[in-house]
């Protein structure tokens, strides 16, 4: 089969499109043919070596949407099911990137009956991360909310999953996508500052560190989505990030959601997997709203 992966770090020019053999579940394991795989930034990340791993192959990819191809025994899986299931790991030999990929069979869901393969791949790795983030926080109902890069793959399944838990949400982003911000659930919108220690709590889906723990009240509650660089406490606020975790139970959970239009998904544009190192330049460009999906 293939599958793409990097041997050394640096830019798109890195990425490897190999063949490599088609990998075999054990127990409590499925094998999934795949149909769409997302790129994301943590993707990226794995390219340029933020996460380490050097001297190391390492395969690309944490989002599948496919076929279930094989299984190994303990799984209440069967050949033939259609699925979604995040692959977790920044240095695994072989990710979704690729034309198969094995997944514990807890990481798995059905797929969505409501969108395509590869609208649907865009759902686990994001979603979850929302989800997870909001579960940190753990605001009551009517507590405000400010989710930065609220126009984002994550912030914008965080205002969806947060007005749905009743909070009053504000989203930051450019003063362009304030439409689009409004339509996942927002009651209010910012573009550019945030009036300091107006919020209950803050996720901080677009990475702003402390200028976004400055807009929390005194003993509010701060959320990042990279693990282990939320900034310190101040003024009382409890601060925390979310590191993803598989989860095939809150996976199915949230198709469900997609599937009751709950849940909107994003593509901005498909390559063939042949074409993994241009998907990367065109996410180093930027700008990108939705996800690139890269499909066999």
């Amino acid at each position: 089969m293939r599958a793409a992966v990097v041997r050394s770090f640096g830019g798109p020019e890195v990425v490897d499109v190999v063949e490599r053999e088609v990998p075999e579940p054990a127990a409590r394991q499925v094998r999934i043919k795949v149909a769409a795989a997302t790129l994301n930034p943590v993707d990226a990340g794995v390219r340029s070596g933020a996460f380490g791993g050097a001297g190391k192959e390492i395969g690309l990819g944490w989002d599948v949407a496919g076929t279930v191809d094989a299984t190994g025994v303990a799984t209440a899986w069967s050949v033939g099911d259609e699925v979604v299931a995040l692959a977790y790991g920044v240095d695994k030999p072989l990710g979704t990137h690729a034309e198969y990929v094995v997944v514990d069979a807890g990481a798995v869901a059905a797929a969505p009956r409501t969108v395509d393969a590869v609208h649907a791949a865009t759902l686990p790795l994001n979603a979850l991360t929302a989800a997870q983030a909001l579960d940190l926080l753990d605001l009551a109902p009517g507590s405000s909310l400010l989710v930065t890069g609220a126009a984002g793959a994550v912030g914008g399944y965080a205002v969806q999953l947060a007005a749905r838990r009743g909070l009053d949400v504000t989203g930051l982003a450019r003063e362009d996508d304030e439409k689009f911000v409004r339509s996942l659930g927002a009651t209010g919108f910012v573009a550019g500052e945030a009036a300091a220690g107006a919020y209950d709590g803050v996720l901080d889906t677009a990475f702003l560190g402390e200028p976004a723990l400055a807009w929390t009240r005194d003993g509010g509650v701060y959320a990042g989505v990279i693990p282990q660089a939320e900034p310190a406490s101040v003024r009382g606020v409890r601060t925390a990030a979310v590191e993803v975790s598989a989860d095939g139970a809150r996976l199915a959970e949230l198709v469900r959601l997609t599937d009751e239009g709950v849940l909107s998904l994003r593509v901005a544009e498909v390559f063939s997997l042949a074409d993994a190192a241009k998907a990367h330049a065109r996410l180093a460009e930027g700008g990108v709203r939705g996800r690139l999906v890269l499909v066999p």
